[in-house]
């Protein structure tokens, strides 16, 4: 009887060697899946936060032109004009702000482009084979 369960006992720890290669290779796909999945939610914040603040500096832009007009009719004219000018001009900058604040904010959750979970779960992985455990 102990013999037919040293003869499991040895095919099935050589069936276990026989599945190690395929398991390991398995276990790379999935953690090379891992990265490219973490490094891409990354990037599309890292994406979202740049437009964020291109669309500020063209906003900044607009103000800035409309602050130069503004000018330009407060001393050509002593008109009521040039202050809807500047009125237009600081709600421009109060928008830039707001999208600058924001995109600083995306940036923040996009840096650094680490993809720290598939780092930690490789590790996970080398102390498991290390038999390490957690």
């Amino acid at each position: 009887m102990t013999e037919e369960r040293d003869k499991k006992a040895r095919r099935s720890l050589v069936s276990l060697f026989a599945e190690l290669p395929t398991l390991v290779i398995q276990l790379l796909k999935d953690e090379i899946e891992n990265l490219k999945r973490e490094l891409t939610a990354k990037l599309a914040k890292l994406g979202i936060g740049i437009g964020l603040f291109v669309a500020a500096a063209l906003f900044a832009f607009f103000a800035f032109a409309t602050l130069v007009a503004a000018a330009v009719l407060g001393i050509a004219t002593v008109l009521p004009g040039w202050l809807a000018a500047l009125i237009v001009a600081a709600a421009l900058l109060i928008i830039a702000g707001i999208l600058v604040a924001v995109g600083i904010s995306s940036l923040k959750k996009g840096l650094p482009p680490v993809p720290e979970d598939a780092i930690e779960s490789i590790k996970k992985d080398l102390n498991t084979v290390k038999g390490l455990g957690e």
